[in-house]
């Protein structure tokens, strides 16, 4: 199964028809936050696809267009504090947002950050039971504490993540939030199992298809 994960900027190669060339033969599309509704709805148009997103703090509670108005991405499904498995078998959770530092929407404390993980931990043993495995795809918008973060407020890693990564240990976690500019910057941690991906941009991830045929004996 091929992914294609987005976050934080608009790229010309995907607002634009080559997008069907570059990027047709992906199976779902993930959005780590901060990017227009209009951007993700062009994405789910173009290469009819299923797309999952999380809110970044630089998310609009409406976004205000000419003729319309949206809350959402039309067609996107919002995985916020939610775990779900897709179509065909990958198991997905969410969670919005990044540390409060001001008075923006989807900003969140630490311990508020801690709730929204154990809100999402009965669907990991469902999973478990049901799959042999917790999850495969963890996406958030913030990145977990220690890995990927800043110093300043506003991009301090998730205290929550850095535990949930350790626990649980899904294929990926997909974060987006803190902008690369140096091509020496580092994307990819690896942490146990667990394959930590700053998304801003995009990138492209895969899970081997007979990982959708484990099924737990138990």
């Amino acid at each position: 199964m091929k992914v294609l994960s987005v976050s934080d900027i608009e790229l010309s190669l995907i607002y634009s028809p080559q997008i069907v060339e570059r990027f047709g033969d992906v199976d779902i599309i993930i959005s780590c936050g901060d990017l227009p509704y209009y951007y993700l709805e062009y994405m789910i148009s173009m290469l009819n696809k299923p797309l999952f997103f999380v809110r970044g703090n630089h998310a609009p509670v409406v976004e205000y267009g000419s003729e319309w108005e949206r809350r959402f991405p039309l067609g996107g499904k919002n995985i916020h504090r939610r775990t779900l498995t897709t179509h065909n078998g990958a198991l997905l959770a969410g969670l919005e947002g990044c540390l409060r530092y001001n008075r923006g929407p989807y900003q969140y404390s630490q311990r508020q950050m801690w709730l929204n993980v154990f809100r999402l931990v009965p669907g990991l043993f469902w999973n478990r039971l049901h799959y042999g495995r917790y999850l495969d795809y963890f996406v958030t918008h913030a990145p977990p504490w220690g890995i990927h973060d800043a110093e300043d407020l506003p991009h301090r890693g998730i205290k929550a993540f850095h535990w949930f990564d350790r626990v649980f240990q899904p294929a990926y976690h997909l974060h987006g939030h803190v902008h690369l500019y140096r091509q020496d910057a580092i994307k990819l941690t690896f942490f146990g199992k667990t394959k930590i991906i700053n998304t801003y941009g995009y990138q492209i991830t895969e899970l081997p298809s007979n990982l959708f045929n484990k099924r737990s004996n138990g």
